[in-house]
């Protein structure tokens, strides 16, 4: 903001006079004009002259002086900071040079010498930024190698540094395009004077580059996990672009496989490369979307790297390429397929067709492990002895006579067998009675056991189960199930979906058809087939089936993914979920989906693949006793590991040691570039720290020393030595990929600091103007400066020029 000057009159004895001798000038011009036999216009404009010319000098007899407020010599502080991030190896279009060697020769040489003309006002104050703002003597280290533009960072950092201090403003070198915004506005409170000085070209640019990834996982057993790449083309229109996804071998990938074991279909064995997709730029600058699907069967962490190319330029390899850069053209993404199977517990009321095939298809999915308890006879009345005089024992034990009394159920208990158990001890007392022994599952499937079979205290502890542990629960629909096995106002029946407390009217005997509803079609591990016309297909073809356990309505905040209709076209609810707590509840109403599997081979499949996609969705997110997260910082080169440790009832395990370790791995080398370092660097071991704030959670901050892929795996142990468990994750630090989003320099952004601050957005070329112009500005500390006006050359300048104006007017009109 400039300030305005203001004119003091010293002489003001002389006032008087000049104005007496300004009207006599005015009233003789007046009465001469009157008598002249001149142009009107020649008249009027003459006599402006005269009197301009002699009211100038009359002026000087006043002594005028020119007051103004400017910035005290020396008294204020004026910063220069420059971009020093990788951006700035950008080369636009038709120049020679990057916009970090054109930033060089203006803050190194100074060919117009601004900097020096601000040096004689100011004490200029020089820095520099990529990730975190430093100081700097004369921009000598300027290398253009920082991984990120902290833009936002980098002027709180500087408000904080000159808190208290009088700063008139700061010269900023950037081309905008900063890192840790977002496309918000950094804190301005405080801020001085912005003059943003904008490197770059806004057109001409020719780039590809990957915008955004994006991985999904889903328990759709056809489509586990989708990466969707979102990439853009500038200046090359027409052209084809080529997306290929490379999985990143590590010690635990296979390379040269899909992560199936398979070779993918036009690829070499000796090639790790999982699929490549092409798609024809039609619009300059247009979004290119790129969709792979993938099935990593292999457990654990798996890296893929994404590149996008111009196909025309894969073809030639050796040649160079014409883009603006190729940093950009790379993503590396993270999929995490867990370590430890789940484990679900199932507790069967009998042998059915039902368990059969459930058993079945989840004996297919290496990633969960059913243990069961089953009950092969119910216990009789205590005084009903059927067997042998004096034997109380029931007599399914008969024969075995290695068995002790405490391997033998009694008339008056019910015979169980325990079917998948890890040891002899898992599940020996039956049904689960603490804590301990229920939470080492992750889902618990009730299949046609009655409540009575749970003691009060055990229903209690389910529920706990799923709302503390974030476990799953899914109940089978029969005889025994919902309100016929008589769960109605007990604590399971709290956290069922649907209501128990009456049943709705049914007319049996009835067939019922499955179909989905609309929720049930945006499910994908409801769907088994890849387009809707083949799932109304196979919906169409499924076999009616005959029991159904009816309810009056499903929970508010219940989905209803699917139902039954009968022959009258009345509608029940046949699949029915929710939350509940931390952990989720399904209700399967349909007692006899086994007549589904035994249709055909095909139906079976079907069935098999509908099970375990919904026993995936019931454990997909329950958490394990460790778990290891990793979170971003204000610094780009920076992760924090969270590590959260819970005891064998799930709460927050103090006192604990947990250690990690972190492995960096290499990326694949683009076209046309070399690599000969191994896949795998060597571990660095990580202490933690307990957290101060959050009880069982332990803290470490890892400084990520280069672009690429990252794992990390902790391991959590008792003061005493014993293992609690183990956690896995991984994640990824490619700041250039932010950096290189967009070359296009961000002038709005700049513009609206310059605007906020009370800045201004300064060319190159001005910054000589600029810097003499500046102490006019408002600075903290000022000075006042009194210039005479009647010692101008200008003021006497000005007059005669009227004056010879007037004689010239008249000499060619030809007026005396």
């Amino acid at each position: 903001m400039t300030g305005f000057a203001t004119i003091v009159l010293s002489g003001r004895s002389w006032l008087v006079p000049c104005l007496i001798v300004l009207a006599a000038l005015a009233g003789g011009l007046i009465w001469a004009s009157r008598r002249s036999a001149a142009e009107r216009w020649v008249l009027v404009v003459c006599g402006t002259l005269k009197l301009a010319g002699v009211a100038v000098l009359a002026m000087c007899l006043l002594e005028p002086l020119w007051v103004s407020q400017r910035a005290r010599p020396g008294a204020n502080v004026f910063a220069v900071i420059a971009d020093n991030s990788e951006s700035m190896q950008v080369k636009d279009d038709g120049q020679g040079r990057s916009r970090g060697e054109l930033l060089r020769e203006q803050l190194a040489a100074d060919p117009e010498g601004w900097q020096a003309a601000l040096e004689q006002n100011f004490q200029v104050r020089r820095y520099m930024f990529d990730s975190r703002l430093q100081s700097t003597r004369d921009f000598g280290e300027l290398d253009f190698n920082g991984r990120a533009s902290a833009l936002g960072g980098a002027l709180r950092t500087a408000v904080d540094r000159w808190r208290g201090q009088p700063v008139a403003g700061v010269l900023l070198f950037t081309d905008g395009n900063a890192t840790d915004l977002g496309g918000d506005l950094p804190a301005l409170e405080g801020c001085p004077r912005v003059y943003p000085v904008v490197l770059g070209s806004e057109s001409g640019l020719r780039d590809i580059s990957v915008d955004k990834v994006a991985v999904s996982q889903t328990a759709f057993e056809d489509a586990p996990v989708t990466i969707q790449a979102a990439v853009t083309a500038r200046g090359f229109t027409g052209s084809a672009v080529q997306a290929q996804l490379t999985e990143i071998a590590t010690e635990s990938t296979r390379i040269g496989t899909n992560g199936a074991g398979r070779t993918p279909a036009g690829f070499s064995a000796a090639s790790n490369t999982v699929a490549t997709l092409v798609q024809r730029v039609n619009d300059d600058g247009g979004e290119l979307n790129f969709r792979f699907q993938i099935q990593p069967d292999k457990p654990g962490i798996h890296f893929y790297q994404l590149d996008a190319r111009a196909s025309e330029e894969l073809k030639n390899p050796d040649s160079a390429s014409k883009e603006a850069t190729l940093v950009n053209n790379r993503r590396v993404v993270v999929v995490d397929r867990g370590e430890e199977p789940f484990r679900v517990l199932c507790v069967a009321g009998r042998p059915d067709w039902e368990y059969k095939f459930l058993n079945r298809a989840l004996q297919e999915d290496p990633q969960v492990q059913m243990v069961t308890l089953m009950r092969i006879a119910r216990r009789e009345p205590k005084f009903d002895f059927k067997g042998r005089v004096g034997e109380a024992s029931n007599p399914l034990f008969r024969g075995f006579g290695a068995a002790t009394n405490e391997e033998t159920a009694r008339y008056d208990q019910p015979v169980m067998v325990r079917l998948n158990t890890k040891d002899e001890f898992e599940l020996r007392g039956g049904f689960p009675k603490t804590a301990e022994e229920l939470f080492k599952y992750h889902a618990v499937i009730l299949d046609r056991v009655e409540a009575e079979f749970f003691t009060h205290e055990q229903m209690l502890l389910l529920r706990r189960f799923v709302s503390e542990r974030g476990g799953g629960l899914l109940m089978l629909g029969g005889a025994e199930a919902f309100r016929e096995g008589g769960y109605d106002e007990t604590a399971i029946a709290s956290m069922l979906p649907v209501y128990l407390d009456r049943p709705a009217e049914v007319h049996l005997p009835s067939l019922f058809k499955l179909t989905l509803t609309r929720e049930g079609w945006l499910q994908p591990w409801t769907r088994l087939r890849a387009t809707e016309a083949e799932e109304q297909t196979r919906l169409a073809d499924m076999p009616l089936f005959e029991v159904l356990n009816p309810i009056r309505e499903s929970k508010p905040g219940a989905s209803v993914l699917a139902t039954v209709t009968d022959a009258d076209n009345h509608t029940y609810p046949a699949l029915v979920v929710q939350r509940f707590g931390l952990g989720s509840v399904a209700a399967m109403m349909v007692g006899d989906l086994w007549r589904w599997g035994i249709k055909d081979e095909t139906m079976q499949k079907d069935l098999g693949k509908s099970w375990r996609q919904l026993v995936r969705w019931l454990v997909s997110d329950v958490p394990g006793r460790v778990t290891v997260e990793v979170q971003s910082t204000d610094d780009p080169t920076q992760v924090r590991l969270i590590v959260k440790a819970r005891d064998e009832e799930f709460k927050p395990l103090d006192n604990a040691v947990a250690r990690l370790t972190v492995r960096a791995v290499h990326l694949m080398p683009q076209s046309g570039e070399s690599s000969n370092a191994p896949a795998d660097t060597r571990a660095l071991e990580l202490a933690t720290d307990p957290s101060s704030t959050e009880p069982g959670t332990y803290e470490a901050t890892y400084v990520v020393g280069q672009t690429g892929a990252y794992s990390v795996s902790a391991v959590v142990t008792q003061p005493d030595g014993e293992v609690v468990g183990r956690a896995e994750a991984g994640w990824t630090s490619d700041p250039a990929a932010d950096e290189f989003r967009s070359l296009k320099p961000n002038r709005a952004l700049l513009e609206t600091i310059a605007r906020r601050t009370g800045g201004e957005v300064v060319a190159m070329k001005d910054l000589r103007d600029f810097a003499r112009r500046l102490p006019e500005r408002g600075a903290p500390i000022t000075e006042t400066t009194a210039d005479p006006l009647w010692r101008q050359p200008a003021v006497f300048l000005f007059a005669l020029a009227c004056f010879i104006t007037d004689w010239g007017i008249r000499r060619w009109k030809g007026l005396p």
